[in-house]
């Protein structure tokens, strides 16, 4: 079964082939090609093909749209873009300019009727319609990070995010706008997919709207035989063509504590501490002192994908784990590196002697397979490398900002456990090197995650947090959210990722540099499913539920609309779901899915696919920072 990142990567070869199927027998010279794109397009295009990818694909020059170009002539042009009236006026610019011979026009989205007339007057005013080869729409409006995770926007997320969509003064034609740009996108899902699905949602919020809007879309799509995106061949659809995917959208609201929450796994941390972005980290490494004594500071870029082993096996783990692998990583490689020696060693090599010469044709078998290992050796040295620069990032930060002690309590939190520390004490500890934002993170936790907590209480934590420099906005804006959500009905969903042997963590903290630890062998972790988590259980297991009872249901392929309520009642476990987080995700449900899954499939039961996706991916800085916003507008 293909994923949804290899359909993606497959449609954009395909495209960047003109749009013409790639043969499977031969092995044709590329057409030499100019690679044209948008924001929106390098954002979904970089995650998956490197520039090394392009080369082969016959792409010699990639450029932004809205860049100074040179007329460069014989050569066919490929478009990758939004079809924005500023995009589209560009292209009319470069039509009438005659900057290239051939123009390939993929519209990531569909283009409206409006605006393909507007072009076609554009082509004709320039009298270059012959030029245009092909117009196409690619819906292709989202990002694949994962093999089963996508977002929806990077780049401008701001307009998908958690407070655009929550803010209070936002007007009906704002808010149809944004829930037409996530069906938008959510359509070009299922189109690239190739599946409809079933849609289940709760009642009363964004991601209502969201399943309404959508289900309409596929309907009409499904209605309009002729042009319809669905109407696939059984060959294509798979295996899976006889039971469709459920698509489970959820509000951000369902859960607001796991987005601040301070976690401990490589992948999560990585977007917590080194705002991990469309898979790439950008490190500071300290490179000897400048002249003026300080440390000077060097920036490393790193490309995390799915060709680094070390990263697929080890990004969903524990970070006490990731640094132990290293560690085991770096004594493999120098054992490798010391037989490479030796062998020169033994020939001689070192001293070009006659009896050199004699022995080269024994070892020539040995030189042969060590020459042939040097480029594997060469790579691992370079993961290597960079995951020590990420690993020692990360546990820089760990330790100057006690995420360690953090972690701790907030599972601690989260599962109900008796705190061995008082909050209000490290709040107001001026020494512990928390910063003000973690402080604002741990006791927001809390103060979700306990039903009776007093007013005069919460008034005595927020005097703390102000004095230790915290914003108070988003304490505000919780405290309202806090009492719309009557979380009192549900005031037992936490229950934390959390682990029995949780100290192992700060083991590793207080061994100090370097990366080597005991205990980490029979490190317990117990799993526990966050609260998105036990609502895909809950709908993909058709187990019933006080909460997941009242979800709305909708089937676009039905006729007629049913009425939303009437579940059909012979219902059987579903495989395959795509969950979709309207509001903005994050790593640390990605990951407790990907767990879920895991041990299911660990249970001896059928394997399930999972595919998590959400309007946008924010580290909780970033969403710390938007419920701040949210605050504001409440004085």
């Amino acid at each position: 079964m293909t994923s949804i990142r290899e359909k993606q990567i497959n449609a954009l070869k395909q495209m960047l082939n003109l749009n013409d199927p790639q043969g499977r027998g031969q092995a044709a010279e590329p057409v030499w090609k100019i690679l044209i794109y948008d924001r929106y397009g390098q954002d979904i295009i970089s995650p998956l093909i490197s520039i090394k990818d392009l080369r082969e694909l016959g792409v010699t020059l990639h450029v932004q749209l809205h860049s100074d170009r040179d007329p460069i002539p014989e050569v066919p042009a490929v478009y990758f873009c939004m079809p924005t009236e500023e995009n589209l006026g560009r292209i009319g610019q470069d039509l009438h300019n005659g900057l290239y011979d051939a123009y390939h026009l993929n519209f990531i989205s569909p283009i409206s009727r409006q605006r393909l007339e507007d072009l076609a007057a554009a082509a004709l005013s320039a009298n270059s319609v012959l030029s245009i080869s092909k117009v196409y729409d690619q819906y292709l409006n989202f990002i694949s990070l994962e093999d089963d995770m996508f977002i929806l926007r990077h780049q401008n997320s701001d307009s998908l995010s958690y407070y655009a969509i929550n803010r209070g003064e936002i007007k009906d034609s704002e808010m149809e706008s944004i829930m037409d740009s996530i069906v938008d996108s959510l359509f070009s899902v299922f189109a690239t997919l190739g599946t409809v699905p079933i849609i289940r949602s709760p009642r009363g919020n964004a991601a209502e709207m969201v399943a309404e809007k959508l289900d309409k879309k596929l309907r009409e799509n499904l209605r309009d035989t002729r042009n319809s995106l669905f109407m696939m061949d059984a060959s294509q659809a798979g295996m899976y063509s006889f039971q469709r995917p459920l698509l489970i959208i959820l509000d951000r609201n369902v859960d607001m504590a796991t987005p601040l929450h301070h976690t401990w796994t490589y992948q999560a941390l990585a977007h917590d501490v080194l705002d991990l972005a469309l898979n790439r980290v950008v490190v500071e490494e300290s490179a000897g002192r400048s002249p003026a004594g300080g440390a000077k500071a060097k920036t490393r870029a790193c490309d995390l994908d799915s060709k680094d082993k070390f990263w697929m096996t080890h990004k969903g783990s524990p970070f006490p784990t990731v640094a132990e692998a290293i560690q085991e990583e770096l004594e493999e490689y120098r054992s490798s590196e010391v037989e490479v020696k030796k062998l020169k060693a033994s020939m001689g090599i070192d001293n070009d002697s006659d009896a050199a010469m004699a022995m080269v044709s024994d070892n020539t078998a040995k030189l042969t397979s060590a020459v042939n290992s040097l480029p594997q050796l060469l790579e691992k040295k370079r993961l290597i490398d960079m995951h020590t620069t990420i690993a020692t990032g990360i546990l820089n930060a760990i330790k100057t900002r006690r995420l360690d002690t953090l972690f701790e309590l907030e599972e601690k939190i989260m599962s109900k456990a008796a705190l061995d520390r008082n909050l209000l004490e490290l709040i107001s500890d001026s020494d512990a090197g928390i910063t003000p934002d973690d402080k604002m993170r741990l006791f927001i936790i809390h103060y979700i995650c306990s039903n009776s907590m007093s007013e005069v209480e919460v008034d005595r934590y927020a005097t703390a947090l102000q004095n230790a420099g915290c914003d108070l906005n988003p304490l505000n804006y919780i405290k309202r959210w806090k009492a719309y959500a009557k979380m009192a009905a549900t005031s037992n969903q936490y229950v934390g990722g959390g682990t029995k042997t949780v100290s192992m963590f700060s083991k590793l903290v207080s061994q100090g540099s370097s990366f080597v630890m005991e205990g980490v062998k029979n490190l317990v972790v117990k799993r526990h499913n966050l609260p998105v988590t036990r609502i895909v259980d809950e709908l993909m297991e058709v187990k019933g539920s006080q909460e997941t009872d009242d979800y709305r249901y909708f089937d676009p392929k039905q006729l007629r609309v049913t009425d939303a309520s009437q579940v059909p009642r012979n219902r059987t476990a579903f495989q395959e779901a795509i969950v979709f987080v309207v509001g903005g995700g994050n790593y640390i449900e990605y990951q407790n899915l990907v767990d879920y899954t895991k041990s299911k499939a660990g249970a001896g039961g059928p394997t399930k696919r999972i595919i998590y996706g959400s309007s946008t991916l924010n580290n909780a800085k970033q969403f710390l920072k938007q419920l701040s916003l949210l605050g504001q507008e409440l004085q």
